[in-house]
């Protein structure tokens, strides 16, 4: 029997290769399953980029969505009064301060909006004004400028308006009075 262990021994010098080498397979082949099962997710369906991505929710039609406004309300009729050679000062007065404004190109000014209204999609609109100095010299942006377009101006109207002659009877009080004669 001590022949036997002994053996056993001596043959478990050469096991201990064979199961660390065992071992290695056994290891790196699961950490290639894990690589390949964790890569082949990103290769499924693309999802909805980062700024649309919510609770999955919200995608519902009955989840109230409310409406984003972003950056500078600007309505058409506003870019219509916009000229070229009009001064900082005046675009200012006209647009409101620009969104925008770059610290390296001094001479541009931005008015980007945004509008999402519930589950539709983003409204994107944009109005960029180059400056020559302190002089307005290019309009560019998805807002047609149409001076032609402006609203006419309305004219004053006069409204008369007739008012009764005012009694001095209301109440219940100056009522009763009235109808004995107490007062007239």
């Amino acid at each position: 029997m001590s022949g036997v262990s002994f053996r056993l021994c001596t043959g478990g010098t050469r096991s201990k290769v064979s199961m660390r080498r065992l071992l290695i397979i056994i290891t790196a082949t699961a950490l290639a399953g894990l690589l390949a099962i964790g890569l082949s997710g990103c290769a499924g369906k693309r999802s909805k980029p980062a700024h649309e991505k919510g609770a999955k929710l919200s995608n519902l039609p009955f989840v109230y969505k409310m409406t984003v406004q972003q950056g500078n309300l600007i309505t058409e009729e506003m870019v219509a009064r916009v000229e070229l050679g009009m001064t900082r000062a005046q675009v200012r007065y006209l647009l409101g301060t620009p969104l925008l404004t770059d610290i390296f190109h001094t001479d541009r000014w931005d008015y980007p909006y945004t509008i999402r209204r519930g589950h539709r999609k983003m409204e994107e609109r944009k109005l960029t004004l180059w400056f020559d100095g302190d002089s307005l010299v290019r309009i560019l942006g998805d807002y047609e400028a149409n001076p032609d377009g402006l609203p006419a101006a309305e004219e004053e109207r006069e409204f008369v308006v007739e008012v009764p002659d005012w009694k001095n009877n209301r109440g219940l009080i100056n009522k009763a009075l009235n109808a004995v004669g107490a007062k007239k």
